[in-house]
C-alpha cells in the first residue's frame, strides 16, 4: 500500500511515524513534510492546501490512501475533490482519510460550531457574535470582563485572546477585525463568558453513522 500524508507539523510525523510500522505500508509519501518525516517517507514540496496540486501527486504516484492531517485543507474542500476524482471516471487517487468541507465546518468555524451546539442543547460558553468591530466593543463594554474574544476562522490554533479586563477585550477585537492578525479568520468574531475549570479534549473516529472514542 503507498500512502500520501498531508501535512507538515508534528501531528503528521506521529502520522507517518505509526504508519510505517504497518507491513501493509510500501511507501509513504508526505507534503509538504519536514526534516522529521524526511527519515521516514519521501517529502514532496507541495502545500497542504493545494488541493489540485495533492491530487495530481495522488494521482502520479497510485497512492491508495491519502491520509489529512491539518485543517485547512479539510476546510478547502480536499476530501471532496478526491471523492469526485473517484466518482469521474477519470483515474482515481484512491482512498483518503479526512471529513467532507460540510463536516470540516465545525472546526473551520467557531460560529457554525457554537450554532450547533446551541441547536442540540450541547452545554457550551454564552456567546456573541459580530461582523462589525464597533458592535463588538459596545457589546464588551456593557457585558463587560473577564470574557474570550475569538477569530472565527481557522487561525492555526492561536485566534483567541482570552481578557480579564474590559481594556484587553477592546484590543482583542482591534487586533482580530481591523489589525487583522489572523486574515481573513477575523472577518467575525465570537464574544463569549470565560468558563472557569480543566480542559479536556476527547479523540474519535467516524465513518459518519459510528463513532469510536479513543478512550
Amino acid at each position: 500500500m503507498k500512502i500520501l500524508v498531508v501535512g507538515g507539523g508534528g501531528r503528521e510525523h506521529a502520522l507517518v511515524w505509526k504508519l510505517a510500522q504497518s507491513p501493509r505500508v510500501k511507501q509513504i509519501f508526505a507534503a509538504p513534510g519536514n526534516a522529521g518525516i524526511g527519515e521516514l517517507a519521501t517529502c514532496v514540496d507541495i502545500q497542504a492546501e493545494d488541493v489540485q496540486g495533492l491530487l495530481a501527486l495522488a494521482r502520479q504516484e497510485h497512492i491508495d490512501l491519502t491520509v489529512v492531517g491539518p485543517e485547512a485543507p479539510l476546510a478547502a474542500g480536499i476530501v471532496d475533490t478526491f471523492r469526485a476524482a473517484q466518482h469521474s471516471g477519470s483515474m482515481g487517487a484512491g482512498r483518503i482519510f479526512g471529513p467532507t468541507r460540510e463536516a470540516a465546518a465545525i472546526e473551520g468555524s467557531k460560529v457554525f460550531a457554537k450554532r450547533l451546539m446551541e441547536k442540540y442543547g450541547i452545554p457550551t460558553a454564552r456567546a456573541a457574535v459580530f461582523e462589525d468591530p464597533e458592535a463588538a466593543r459596545k457589546y464588551i463594554r456593557e457585558a463587560g470582563a473577564p470574557c474570550v474574544v475569538k477569530a472565527d476562522g481557522l487561525a492555526a490554533g492561536k485566534g483567541v485572546i482570552v481578557a480579564d479586563d474590559v481594556e484587553t477585550a477592546l484590543d482583542a477585537v482591534d487586533i482580530i477585525m481591523v489589525r487583522r492578525a489572523f486574515g481573513a479568520a477575523g472577518a467575525r468574531v465570537l464574544i463569549e463568558e470565560r468558563l472557569e475549570g480543566e480542559e479536556a479534549s476527547i479523540l474519535a473516529f467516524s465513518d459518519g453513522e459510528r463513532v469510536l472514542p479513543l478512550l
